[in-house]
């Protein structure tokens, strides 16, 4: 590793393994928001991106102001476009695990040692810091040909997908209590709102009451199927035989964060509940994503499981600015030690040696106050 003036160790390759300020795992939102702000900030980053975007399926980015309706595929290219346009790196490869390391590299003496990132294909780089953006795997309810439908006709957020689906038929499978607030919620984007309880527990006569004040209709039994004709969704199949029309259909997914590279550091996941039942997985943070491991941050759906493209790219941002100011004061650390290293040397300009000589220079004799 080379090492600049001040005593900072210079990004680059050392002993065949690449060196960088920070290496980011996902190239989502959340990560290709963070590369970003890290390479303005004239960090050496490397994003490792996977190429499995949980939105893959959408039709388009919303909520998203100035890029609304974007395809997912699009905003990615233009993400990685833009990291790489500020000297940044991204690369296709998935990151296996990381392990921070149990000695300093050469030529540095202070601040923390770094990691060691492995990628699948055996690719091996080391990182001062580490922003895990790996986001999240939805898990859908288990029934015959709904995962085939899922970005399209079959969803799960109204903000995301509400108005695409506005005044249609639209369907809420239930798997538990949450159901009914589903239901409710959806019932602002049509009037015509089915509730499949299918493994739900039976509504309270509170609930009833709500459901029916507001038109929506409750069926009882579990959902055996999807109905789809020419490539569209018609209806969900009940056990029973019996088929119940509807154009588009609700789930509540169980969220589960893509802890592998998270794990081999030592940090476990949390669930998230309501007390009554579990929504997902996630990786407990601090307000910035910096978590309990020194130098690991995390931003994205890994660590808030209802964020949306544009909440995960801001988190990015955010993990990115608190890197970078705890770069900053390890970077000040090192030049300081420099500084002082050189200072005590033959040569520094505060050496013993270079204040006898203008002393003799400038005072002579009289240095002594003779």
């Amino acid at each position: 590793m080379t090492v600049q003036n001040d005593g900072i160790p210079a990004a680059g390759s050392a002993d065949g393994v690449d060196r960088y300020d920070v290496v980011v795992v996902g190239g989502g939102a959340a990560g290709l928001g963070g590369g970003l702000a890290l390479a303005r900030a004239r960090r050496s980053v490397l994003v490792v991106d996977a190429g499995e975007p949980r939105n893959a399926p959408a039709e388009g980015v919303h909520n998203y102001p100035g890029r609304e309706g974007t395809s997912p595929a699009e905003l990615l290219a233009d993400g990685r476009a833009e990291v790489t346009g500020y000297g940044g790196t991204v690369v296709a490869g998935r990151v296996v695990s990381a392990r921070p390391l149990e000695q300093r590299p050469e030529g540095q003496e202070e601040g923390r040692a770094g990691f060691t990132v492995a990628l699948a294909d055996g690719t091996r780089v080391r990182a001062r810091r580490l922003l895990v953006t790996s986001g999240l795997v939805d898990e859908l309810p288990d029934v015959p040909g709904l995962a085939q439908r899922w970005g399209r006709d079959v969803l799960h957020c109204p903000y995301c997908h509400g108005w695409e689906v506005r005044d249609r038929t639209i369907g809420v499978l239930a798997t538990g209590p949450h159901g009914v607030e589903q239901a409710l919620l959806f019932r602002q984007w049509s009037e015509d709102v089915t509730l499949f309880l299918h493994t739900a527990p039976d509504p309270t006569e509170e609930q009833r009451e709500r459901l029916a004040a507001r038109g929506v209709v409750v069926v009882d039994g579990e959902v055996a199927g999807v109905e789809v004709t020419d490539d569209r969704l018609t209806g969900l199949r009940l056990r029973s035989g019996r088929v119940v029309g509807c154009e588009a259909v609700a789930v509540a997914p169980r969220f589960v964060a893509r802890g592998e590279v998270l794990a081999s550091l030592g940090l476990d996941t949390a669930e998230l509940s309501n007390g009554t039942e579990s929504f997902g997985s996630y990786v407990p943070a601090g307000p910035a994503g910096a978590t309990e491991v020194p130098g690991v941050w995390v931003a994205g759906n890994a660590t808030d499981l209802y964020a949306g493209a544009i909440q995960a790219a801001a988190a990015g941002v955010t993990a990115a600015a608190a890197i970078n100011a705890d770069l900053v004061g390890e970077d000040t650390d090192r030049a300081v030690a420099g500084f002082r290293a050189r200072g005590a040397g033959a040569e520094g300009p505060f050496s013993a040696r270079m204040e006898a000589a203008v002393a003799e220079r400038v005072l002579g004799a009289r240095r002594h106050g003779l």
